[in-house]
């Protein structure tokens, strides 16, 4: 009885996921005339389980932002981190309010098994807004001259 319970157990830590992601670093890409601001970056995700994981897949969007890994797998051990290189897409004038982007993970976990997690990432303050801000910032000058230029009367 009691092996059976062991391996119930098991069965049970293996199958588990917990995790926390965030944003850990952002730079190349570049910005178009409609306000969209295209970046690399990556998403530290860190397992906080108590059996290793493998991303597979990072994916997530809400008005005005989207993120999307590059196709490359990232093993975890229990307690670790690993950095899962992703894609942005922020539309400068809406992307970073206070709503947080609610990403999924699609993980396999030691027992072979797929298994999806959604965890909601802070946009506001975090390392990609940081680096979206001087970009963003000098769109809305440059259209702001525009408009101006553009305006009778001016």
């Amino acid at each position: 009885m009691n092996e059976l319970r062991a391996s119930q157990a098991e069965r049970k830590r293996a199958a588990s996921v917990s995790l926390v992601a965030i944003p850990a670093s952002a730079g190349g890409g570049g910005l178009d005339v409609e306000g969209v601001l295209r970046l690399e970056g990556q998403l530290a995700v860190i397992n906080i389980g108590p059996a290793p994981i493998t991303v597979v897949a990072v994916t997530g969007q809400r008005p005005g932002a989207e993120v999307h890994d590059i196709g490359r797998s990232v093993v975890l051990r229990p307690g670790g981190t690993g950095w899962v290189e992703v894609k942005l897409r922020f539309e400068c004038a809406t992307a970073f309010g206070s709503e947080p982007l609610s990403v999924r993970l699609s993980v396999e976990t030691a027992d072979r098994r797929a298994r999806e997690v959604t965890y909601s990432v802070a946009l506001a303050g975090s390392v990609w807004h940081l680096n979206a801000e001087r970009p963003c910032e000098y769109l809305a000058r440059e259209g702001s001259a525009r408009q101006q230029v553009d305006s009778p009367g001016s």
